[in-house]
């Protein structure tokens, strides 16, 4: 038997090259979903243009843009890692998708590091088009660029954790239920749009304890009042992130 007879020889591919082609493939199938689509860009780049052009909100002193334009990312952010990839890993759920995934060469672990990486990815692609769209409008943003960094990389860690966790513990039809209630809900009363003063003063503090709403709070006292590092907002969203990832990988199931 010659050396040559089982080039090239047979297996799984290099860890880094599965999660490359599995991060590939779930960024195609958010942007392919009309739902998410919806959720992702058309809804946020609507309530952005229609809020910052129509005196609807009474947003305070300055121009409207530079208070929802903040707002509008930390939706951004909410839709993508919680309420779209909620939605999408608990029908791969139903169906038995992550089932036979999870039988696969690839591990559950790069399996849900690829799912990171895809929403990610996707964000990314969000806070482009709508820094641009903001931008055209007279957004006029500064502040500290690593402070804005920071809040999206903690506010996608909580979300992606309480998005999993729903998927991983509710049935597909009560995912898609709750994930669209908490989005609505949290669209009206997260501080996106509203700001939180116009809230009675019991209830406001509750609400800035949401994680949509520090988030909001945050990159707007960057981006509009130009603080350095909004500690409080950043400690809330960091303890959502570790309950959120914590909850979701101790009660995760795969079927």
């Amino acid at each position: 038997m010659s050396a040559g007879t089982y080039t090239p020889r047979p297996g799984a591919a290099p860890l880094s090259r599965m999660i490359t082609a599995q991060t590939a493939f779930e960024t195609k199938m958010l942007l392919r979903n009309g739902e998410q689509l919806l959720l992702t860009v058309i809804i946020p780049s609507l309530l952005l243009v229609l809020f910052s052009a129509v005196d609807i909100v009474d947003t305070g002193a300055g121009k409207s843009v530079d208070f929802l334009a903040p707002g509008i990312l930390a939706l951004a952010v909410m839709s993508t890692a919680f309420t779209g990839q909620a939605i999408a890993t608990g029908f791969e759920r139903r169906y038995g998708v992550l089932k036979r995934l999870g039988a696969s060469p690839l591990p559950r672990w790069a399996l849900m590091t690829s799912k990171t990486l895809a929403v990610i990815v996707t964000e990314v692609l969000q806070i482009v088009l709508l820094t641009v769209i903001a931008l055209l409008l007279g957004w006029s943003p500064h502040g500290n660029p690593f402070a804005v960094l920071l809040l999206l990389v903690l506010g996608t860690a909580a979300f992606s954790g309480l998005g999993l966790l729903m998927a991983g513990t509710l049935k597909a039809e009560a995912t898609l239920a709750a994930a669209n209630l908490v989005f609505l809900l949290l669209l009206v009363g997260g501080g996106v749009i509203v700001p939180m003063d116009k809230f009675p003063g019991g209830v406001r503090s509750v609400l800035e304890l949401l994680p949509v709403s520090a988030l909001s709070d945050g990159l707007r006292d960057v981006l509009q009042h130009g603080a350095s590092m909004p500690w409080g907002d950043l400690g809330i969203v960091a303890v959502w992130a570790v309950l959120g990832l914590g909850a979701a990988a101790r009660y995760f199931r795969w079927e």
